[in-house]
């Protein structure tokens, strides 16, 4: 819903409730009755987004995330767009996946879910969990090294999907890998096509055996 749409809601409701009482009561009910004639529940009492914890997030990753990232750039679909079209800075998607299971029974077929990207991305999956096996955290230090030839000032834009804190945990983790130009896609793929952003096809880079399975 728009801001216009519900400033002219809540107007609607305080009118209400000055002609019929303007209790806290009667305030709840015409804005509850006004909110199933819209189909919107929560325009009064939207969810803010959350600050920024101390350290990574640990568990549910998909729900809505702080609006910054200390230390790193935030950008919009637009602002994305407009690095995209510059060709400086490496997009980076964390889309997670699961790998194949190692002990299959033969003859199994492994199909992995499907992942379109933004054109020129390199996925780096899995490497936006709150904590990262041994292994997963030299994959992510060695291709960030071998993606930026050791330069520490290369623009990197770390992004995944709306509400997915992958994004946030790798940009944040790239960070204190000594990365000095970071910058974080809150809403990824979803909103890149919805400013006409194509996706492509995309292919992860292998990913390394692990001795334990990350923690979702």
């Amino acid at each position: 819903m728009s801001m216009k749409w519900s400033i002219q809601i809540l107007v609607a409701v305080f009118a209400l409730a000055f002609v019929f009482g303007s209790g806290p009561r009667q305030i709840l009910f015409f804005s509850h009755l006004l909110a199933a004639e819209t189909q919107e529940d929560d325009f009064l009492f939207p969810d803010d987004p959350p600050p920024e914890p101390e350290g990574y997030r640990m568990k549910d990753y998909r729900t809505m995330v702080p609006l910054s990232l200390k230390g790193a750039r935030v950008v919009t679909d637009v602002q994305a767009m407009e690095l995209h079209k510059a060709g400086k800075t490496l997009f980076i998607d964390v889309m997670p996946m699961i790998p194949k299971p190692p002990n299959l029974p033969e003859g199994t077929v492994w199909r992995a879910k499907p992942r379109k990207n933004i054109p020129d991305s390199v996925w780096l999956a899995n490497v936006g969990y709150g904590l990262l096996p041994q292994e997963m955290k030299a994959f992510f230090q060695y291709h960030l090294q071998r993606l930026t030839n050791g330069k520490r000032d290369k623009p990197l834009l770390f992004y995944c999907q709306k509400e997915c804190w992958m994004s946030w945990n790798a940009a944040k983790r790239a960070l204190e890998f000594g990365y000095k130009s970071v910058t974080w896609y809150p809403l990824g793929t979803d909103g890149w096509v919805t400013i006409g952003g194509k996706l492509v096809k995309a292919k992860p880079v292998p990913l390394p055996n692990l001795t334990r399975p990350l923690r979702p």
